[in-house]
């Protein structure tokens, strides 16, 4: 059965969306202090984003997958990492460029989130996994991210 892009564009976008909301929420209201209707309008504002990469960085993340074939935990891991970085770094920047960021002051953003990104990594590559699994979008046996012989999700 060959299913509609519509329905994985759903599934990567609505995951995305639900595992970054929640973890900025809490990021922002737990940890940054913000109000909760300033975290609200963050949160709004960073919807329509969501809604433009969500599918992409799914496609992506899955070529990243095929042509590096990571085996054992470690491996996965580190492709996790860098599918993302590959990935959201550009994303970020420009976004910070079009707000009118300096060069520098992007540099200074980039250099502080590619930790936070690096360990949101891998969750994020489980929580996808885990819901296109859910919704029968995951990927043909076999290349699926993680599902090499010896490399546990």
């Amino acid at each position: 059965m060959r299913l509609r892009p519509s329905r994985r564009f759903l599934v990567d976008t609505l995951t995305t969306i639900g595992f970054f909301t929640t973890l900025a929420t809490a990021v922002e209201l737990l940890i940054v202090g913000m109000e909760p209707r300033a975290v609200l309008a963050t949160r709004a504002l960073m919807v329509p984003v969501m809604v433009l990469t969500g599918r992409p960085y799914g496609l992506w993340r899955d070529r990243v997958f095929a042509r590096l074939a990571p085996r054992g935990r470690l491996a996965v891991i580190a492709t996790d990492i860098a599918a993302f970085l590959g990935f959201q770094v550009p994303v970020y920047a420009a976004t910070l460029a079009l707000a009118g960021a300096a060069p520098a002051q992007i540099a200074t953003a980039i250099g502080s989130a590619v930790v936070l990104m690096a360990a949101v990594s891998r969750p994020f590559g489980l929580v996808l996994e885990t819901a296109r699994r859910l919704a029968g979008t995951a990927s043909a046996p076999g290349s699926a991210p993680g599902s090499a012989p010896g490399t546990p999700g």
